[in-house]
């Protein structure tokens, strides 16, 4: 993702991504909220100047795996596309890149809770 200069929050796209407890196993249910916590913790660093990650737990099935807002405004599909594109990144990208990191925690968390 492009380096720019940090945004005001207000401007900043927030992506809240609601995180199966499945994802960590057959007792996921017992550490998803501990596993969204450390996720938040390690996701501030990431696209920090245009992003604020809000990891959940999704324990709605109907509720959608990404959603998008500016400033508490939410945003369809189409809008985030196109405030992504105004930082020369691809939704479709973006996401990918966010699923390839969301991997790489859920890694280092069960790690953690193994040791």
């Amino acid at each position: 993702m492009p380096k720019t200069t940090p945004l005001p929050k207000e401007k900043r796209l927030t992506v809240l991504c609601r995180i199966e407890p499945g994802c960590l196993g057959p007792d996921g249910l017992d550490h998803i909220a501990d596993f969204c916590r450390f996720a938040n913790q390690e996701l501030k660093q990431v696209d920090a100047n245009f992003i604020i990650w809000l990891p959940l737990p999704r324990y709605d099935k109907s509720l959608p795996e990404m959603q998008y807002s500016v400033n508490q405004k939410q945003l369809s599909h189409d809008k985030a596309a196109q405030y992504l594109d105004h930082f020369k990144s691809d939704l479709d990208d973006f996401e990918e890149h966010f699923h390839d990191k969301l991997s790489v925690l859920i890694d280092e968390f069960l790690a953690n809770i193994k040791a």
